[in-house]
């Protein structure tokens, strides 16, 4: 069963990569939601169709613990063995809060983002990163995040997730910059 608005706040997300609802070796929507009920979750609710999830645990909880056990039952119940990006939603709140893109002309590139970076990344705040092609400006690298914008210079928009994954050698995922701050309004 999965969680709404009447069971209060969401404390976490969790960002998986390569994951799309219902594609081979992904889960379906109930059970990406069951598979953290199941690991000892709360509530729990997917959002979009991107391996996007909301989650609360009890206090008395990790919730890397419960993010372990669902990405076991997840590999155990469909195959999925896809790297899974924890983050508070009270970081994620303050993220947004922060507004990153103020002031940056939204009509001028194809797409905001933010992606989420590998535990063991390691990148200073303030670097700046551009793709070779000059469709990515990484804008601001938090240390556990890259915000970033993207334009779309020929037939296809550049890639964060590409840039961030070959430069720093370590997985990530990418989100809309939109989907975030959606997330954040309805679970944070």
């Amino acid at each position: 069963m999965s969680a709404d608005l009447r069971n209060g706040p969401m404390q976490y997300a969790v960002f998986f990569r390569n994951l799309n609802l219902g594609r081979p070796n992904c889960p379906n929507r109930a059970q990406f939601e069951t598979a953290f009920l199941d690991a000892g979750a709360t509530a729990a609710a997917s959002f979009l169709v991107n391996g996007t999830l909301a989650f609360s645990v009890a206090p008395d909880e990790s919730a890397d613990e419960v993010l372990s056990r669902a990405c076991g039952l997840l590999a155990e119940r469909c195959g999925l063995k896809e790297p899974a990006f924890l983050r508070g939603m009270g970081a994620l709140a303050a993220l947004v809060a922060r507004d990153p893109f103020a002031g940056f002309d939204q009509d001028a590139v194809y797409g905001c983002y933010a992606t989420f970076l590998h535990p063991d990344a390691t990148v200073a705040d303030g670097t700046t990163l551009r793709s070779t092609k000059g469709d990515v400006d990484v804008l601001r690298l938090t240390g556990t995040e890259a915000l970033s914008v993207v334009y779309q210079l020929g037939a296809s928009p550049g890639s964060p997730n590409a840039l961030l994954e070959k430069r720093l050698g370590l997985p990530a995922t990418t989100r809309a910059w939109n989907t975030v701050v959606r997330l954040v309004a309805r679970h944070g």
